[in-house]
């Protein structure tokens, strides 16, 4: 299949990594390089111009799912003027919350995630991630307290909903606002000043 004329090389790269998003989703690791440029619609050759193997494929999708999140994360927190307290933290609630109420989606970046993470390769690249994270909202100006809480209540509660929540669509509305106002307390008010999360 001939490269459409007119398609950019990260068009092209971008079809890519949505068309392999959705059948490993659905499919797993497993799916055949072959069907995943069909699906894109490029031939295996295009495909594995901008992913020379199956392993950097896999990768570039970890790593685009881990940088769009981070991306909204940091266009919402663009909102507040820099430097204020709270306002990455604040970010991450919103976004994480947004991204969780397309139950669809939500369902298929989890199963996407759940057939990456089987991937040996992969694990030190999620570790990095996380450790960005980590280091970053420690770094927002709110005690470690308050960021453990958002941080397991905003990843648990967001995943929840795939088995069947016990918060309902109203509850977790509210404790996406609880948390919120949580980042905006008197921060002496809450837990312990220990550094670590």
């Amino acid at each position: 299949m001939a490269r459409t004329a007119g398609r950019s090389a990260a068009e092209t790269r971008r079809l890519i990594l949505d068309a392999a998003a959705r059948l490993i989703s659905r499919h797993g690791t497993a799916v055949p390089v072959a069907d995943i440029a069909e699906a894109a619609g490029v031939s295996k050759g295009g495909l594995l111009y901008h992913f020379p193997n199956k392993e950097e494929l896999l990768s570039g999708l970890a790593s685009d799912l881990m940088g769009q999140f981070r991306r909204d994360v940091e266009r919402a927190a663009a909102e507040e003027e820099a430097g204020t307290p709270g306002r990455l933290t604040r970010a991450y609630i919103r976004v994480s919350f947004a991204h969780a109420n397309d139950l669809t989606g939500l369902r298929d970046h989890i199963a996407l995630a759940a057939h990456l993470m089987f991937e040996p390769s992969l694990e030190a690249l999620a570790q990095r991630d996380a450790e960005q994270w980590r280091e970053a909202l420690l770094d927002d100006g709110l005690e470690p307290a308050i960021i453990r809480m958002v941080i397991a209540a905003a990843d648990g509660s967001n995943t929840a909903p795939l088995w069947g929540a016990v918060l309902d669509d109203a509850d977790r509305h509210q404790l996406e606002t609880d948390l919120v106002a949580l980042t905006h307390r008197d921060h002496a008010q809450v837990g312990s000043r220990h550094t670590d999360v």
